[in-house]
C-alpha cells in the first residue's frame, strides 16, 4: 500500500492512493480534516466487520449505521482521548446476541483502525437494533 500526499496551498493536501483513489484533506477547516478522516475511518472499518459478520450469521440485515463521537486533548498534540461508536442495525428479527458478538469481534479482533488506536485512546461501543419500516 502506498499513498502520495501533496501540499496544494494554505493547509490543503491532495491525497492519492497508488490504486488511484483520492481525497482532499484540509487543516484550515475548508474541507475534511485529517482527524475527521481518522474518526470516519474508525466507523467505516468497524462497520465493514459488523456487516460481514452479521451476513455470515445469516441475519436479515437491511442497514447499518455507526454514529461516532470523540473527545480530543485540549493541548497539542490534540489526539483523541475517547471514542464512542454506536451501531444502529436495521433488519428483520435481528438477533441481539449475534449483533453484540459482531461488535465485540470487530472492536477486539478485526478492525485494524480501532486496534491501532486503542493503545492511546479509550474506545467503547454500544448498539441497538431497529425494526424496518413496513
Amino acid at each position: 500500500m502506498k499513498a502520495t500526499v501533496a501540499w496544494c496551498g494554505e493547509l490543503g493536501f491532495d491525497c492519492v492512493m497508488d490504486t488511484g483513489e483520492s481525497l482532499h484533506l484540509d487543516g484550515n477547516g475548508q474541507d475534511l480534516s485529517p482527524m475527521q478522516a481518522v474518526l470516519m475511518s474508525v466507523g467505516a472499518c468497524s462497520s465493514v466487520d459488523v456487516v460481514e459478520i452479521m451476513k455470515k450469521s445469516r441475519q436479515a440485515l437491511q442497514g447499518c449505521e455507526c454514529i461516532i463521537t470523540a473527545e480530543r486533548a485540549e493541548n497539542p498534540p490534540r489526539i483523541f482521548t475517547h471514542i464512542h461508536a454506536h451501531y444502529q442495525v436495521t433488519g428483520v428479527d435481528i438477533n441481539e446476541k449475534q449483533l453484540a458478538r459482531a461488535v465485540q469481534l470487530s472492536t477486539e479482533k478485526y478492525c485494524s483502525v480501532m486496534l491501532m488506536l486503542n493503545q492511546a485512546v479509550e474506545i467503547n461501543t454500544t448498539f441497538e437494533t431497529i425494526a424496518p419500516v413496513a
